[in-house]
């Protein structure tokens, strides 16, 4: 039997093991405690917080439940109860246990904070006023700024978020700080203090993956830097966190038989509504099910209409949500995996340290990132020969792998409507429209367009994007401007969403450089407008030119900066052939190689079989 005075002198070593980490010190005492007082509060609330510091969250959802059946006036406890069912995702008995916190201590910082991070989408005015309440209480705390920060991010506040992040970082330099204030910055354009914020984080956290992520993502949109010197960060990448992970790989079970059925797999966080759903469903609708059998594997934080949709196209559907990379890299080899498709690259949501094991014999890297993975045993980057060409294959880790013809193929949104008649018409001028988000317009595509709306001097430009409901975001891009001697009273700023009548409303795009747009290009040629597009860098500045080429308007891709204002001025000063072009490029679109989705269905798949040949072929060797 444990004296009164021993469980004390127990549960004092045990808070001072857990205050300076040692974690397991301190459980063995916790549990000592409990043993010899099953009902101890202190014991049970404590063990349960280091339950949830352990990844334990199920465990400690128990241990402080039943603490709190021992003493129901703990705002200490409620708080930390809320915070570990916010870690389970059960945000409403969360947002309960956290007002509880509130109702036992109204001065209750921590609680405000807990109570603001669980309000749902449509409470986010709430949850602003709740993080606020909490620094009131507490001016000094780091956490509630940064919180505050990335709830003004989402809100589109960008301006607001950089400062909140601002004053986190004066009371506390955090890793996750300094990445969110960097993602932050590159909302805004700011690329290079994007960069800085991306590499203090990882001065922090060296094995900050996400950040590094991100940091690869930023400096895809940089103006100018080489492909040569991006693709080196890459490589930097793979050899720190990918290129140790290979060494655990172990060989693959498949039958190498160069003719039968193969099993692929597509890993991707957008089985949802997203700017990909474009480009996998017309895929996945319409592959040969006698020639392949369809793995999704799911990394989706909530589902929605069009997630049943994919679920409903594949054979097997397995969500890895809160699977580590190497769980899933075990579930992907006992699937027998043949192909296994990266649908993610760098963005959010991707599970590249899963490939880095090689749970598959063929991997291969498409669509969702426009670039190279860095990942040397991801094996084929799937792409054509115009976004990738001849000579460009060292600025890959993976080999080229080049489709005939474009390498995407895109379904339109429902209710897109119908093309409108050419708006200059009425109007008498020229309005120039691009959908892209702010950190594609960089000091050279001011440039060259202010050198346009110069030669065209009634011409507009109109920016539509959801950075340009930020009205610092537009108080930036009009000053650069400015400085080219164009005035605000030409561009037009905002976010429409959806943008079709926005492009209803303007004439002809405008593409960025040297990372095009991607998905609202294919949007504006289908409601009638001409784009103009500069060939760049392999793969991401190259995208614009693969969609005109596939449409069969190559006269529109300039090669040099010059040859782009040229080109979009011509088709500006002819209004009667633009308008005749608006008519008919629908019509093209449909009949092209761009949304021949059986086409290029069968071109994946006869991809697959010849990856899957050459590997049969170097396993029998």
């Amino acid at each position: 039997m444990v004296s009164n005075y021993s469980q004390t002198v127990f549960l004092q070593r045990a808070i001072q093991h857990h205050q300076s980490g040692r974690l397991k010190e301190a459980e063995v005492l916790y549990r000592q405690i409990v043993s010899a007082e099953p009902d101890h509060f202190d014991a049970l609330h404590l063990l349960g917080i280091l339950m949830s510091q352990s990844g334990h969250n199920d465990i400690a959802l128990e241990l402080v439940a039943k603490a709190l059946q021992q003493n129901d006036n703990d705002a200490n406890a409620y708080n930390n109860f809320g915070t570990i069912l916010r870690g389970l995702g059960r945000l409403k008995e969360a947002e309960d246990a956290f007002k509880k916190a509130l109702k036992l201590n109204a001065g209750f910082a921590e609680a405000y904070n807990g109570l603001a991070s669980v309000l749902p989408v449509n409470r986010l005015n709430e949850a602003e006023q709740a993080y606020r309440k909490a620094i009131f209480l507490k001016p000094d705390y780091a956490e509630a700024y940064n919180n505050l920060g990335s709830l003004l991010k989402d809100l589109g506040r960008l301006d607001e978020a950089i400062t909140a992040y601002g004053s986190a970082l004066k009371f506390r330099p955090h890793a996750t700080t300094y990445h969110n204030l960097g993602n932050a910055l590159k909302d805004c354009g700011f690329i290079e203090e994007a960069l800085a914020a991306y590499r203090m984080a990882l001065e922090l956290k060296p094995d900050y993956i996400v950040a590094y992520s991100n940091l690869l993502f930023c400096l895809n949109y940089h103006p100018d830097l080489s492909a040569e010197n991006l693709f080196t960060e890459y490589c930097h990448w793979n050899e720190r966190y990918a290129s140790p992970l290979f060494q655990t790989a172990i060989s693959h079970a498949n039958e190498p038989l160069p003719n039968r059925k193969l099993r692929v797999g597509y890993v991707s966080p957008d089985f949802r509504t997203h700017s990909c759903r474009h480009f996998i469903e017309p895929l996945l609708a319409t592959h040969d099910r006698t020639v392949v059998e369809l793995f999704a594997y799911a990394e989706l934080n909530h589902q929605d209409v069009y997630t049943e949709k994919f679920r409903g196209m594949v054979d097997h559907w397995v969500p890895t949500l809160g699977m580590s990379d190497n769980t899933l890299s075990e579930r992907i080899r006992m699937d027998g995996i043949d192909i296994l498709v990266d649908l993610a690259g760098h963005t959010a949501g991707n599970r590249l340290l899963a490939f880095a094991r090689k749970p598959a014999p063929v991997q291969v890297s498409w669509l969702g990132y426009g670039y190279t993975t860095g990942i040397k045993v991801i094996d084929w980057y799937l792409t054509d020969a115009c976004s990738a060409p001849e000579g460009s294959e060292h600025l890959f880790s993976e080999g080229i792998w080049r489709l005939v013809g474009p390498s995407l193929v895109f379904r339109p949104a429902e209710g897109m409507g119908d093309v409108s008649p050419l708006p200059a018409l009425e109007r008498g001028f020229v309005t120039f429209v691009t959908l892209t988000r702010s950190i594609r317009i960089n000091h050279r595509t001011i440039r060259v367009w202010a050198e346009l709306l110069k030669r065209i001097p009634n011409a507009r430009l109109r920016f539509d994007s959801r950075n340009f409901n930020d009205t610092s975001v537009c108080e930036k891009i009009a000053t650069n401007f400015s400085a080219h001697g164009i005035s605000s009273d030409r561009l037009i700023m905002g976010f429409t969403s959806p943008p079709w009548d926005v492009l209803r409303g303007t004439d002809i795009g405008l593409d960025c450089f040297p990372h095009n747009s991607g998905t609202t290009l294919f949007e504006t040629l289908y409601m009638g407008l001409p784009f103009i597009t500069l060939a760049g860098r392999p793969s991401v500045g190259r995208l614009g030119s693969m969609i005109l080429q596939g449409i069969g308007h190559p006269e529109w891709i300039a090669v040099t900066e010059a040859e782009y204002i040229d080109k979009a001025e011509a088709l500006a000063s002819d209004l009667p052939r633009l308008s005749t072009l608006r008519s008919a490029l629908r019509q093209e679109m449909d009949t092209s190689p761009l949304m021949d989705e059986l086409q290029f269905a069968r071109k994946v798949e006869k991809a697959y079989k010849e990856m899957w040949g050459q590997y049969c072929k170097g396993k029998n060797a």
